[in-house]
């Protein structure tokens, strides 16, 4: 069974995914598999290597900064490697989810309902915070302006939309204990519904 975890920016996705893990919860990160996909020696790496030159390159490795300069006002770019890139990022995630060895995996994705994720899982979690609380953590956290998370917000779907498109939800507006309890909670639902194969 491939339950979804998500959450937006600054809302503890991360937290939450480690409190599976150690309950010894299989989890696959999306930005992780993103991140893995382009190491030095891998087709990807070599495809953009190819197609945008030496300039995405910096001892052998690709320049995150660099390329994001390249496709951030350049649409025909930006799609050109989303053409590339999704499809191997895909591959592989479900490769790693379809191979875990526990009683059901989680897909940690940042962007799980935008990009439709969800609707390759059995079921899905948000983690789920008020935006305020969002705003602040997110920018304690990362060091960022307010004005620069409420611009990542912007840019991903709307917190009722999420609430509404998820079947489970984590309140994380309390303590980290709190949210343990829960994920224990959560954890207990989903083994027996993975066990019993309730999911199909």
């Amino acid at each position: 069974m491939i339950v979804g975890l998500t959450g937006g920016i600054g809302c503890g996705k991360s937290t939450a995914s480690a409190l599976f893990q150690e309950l010894g919860i299989v989890v696959v990160d999306a930005d992780q598999v993103n991140r893995d996909i382009v190491q030095p020696g891998t087709p990807a790496l070599t495809a953009i290597h190819e197609h945008f030159g030496d300039d995405v390159l910096q001892s052998g490795e690709l320049d995150r900064r660099a390329l994001r300069n390249i496709i951030f006002n350049n649409p025909v770019e930006q799609k050109w490697l989303e053409a590339l890139l999704h499809p191997l990022i895909r591959e592989e995630m479900f490769s790693r989810l379809n191979t875990a060895t526990s009683v059901y995996a989680l897909l940690e994705a940042p962007l799980l309902f935008e990009n439709d994720l969800d609707k390759k899982c059995h079921r899905s979690i948000l983690v789920d915070l008020p935006e305020d609380m969002q705003l602040s953590r997110a920018s304690s956290r990362d060091g960022a302006t307010s004005d620069d998370i409420q611009r990542i917000i912007n840019t991903q779907m709307p917190r009722q939309e999420k609430i509404q498109r998820a079947d489970y939800i984590l309140d994380n507006s309390l303590s980290v204990d709190d949210l343990k309890n829960q994920v224990l909670r959560l954890d207990q639902v989903l083994r027996l519904m993975a066990e019993n194969a309730e999911f199909l």
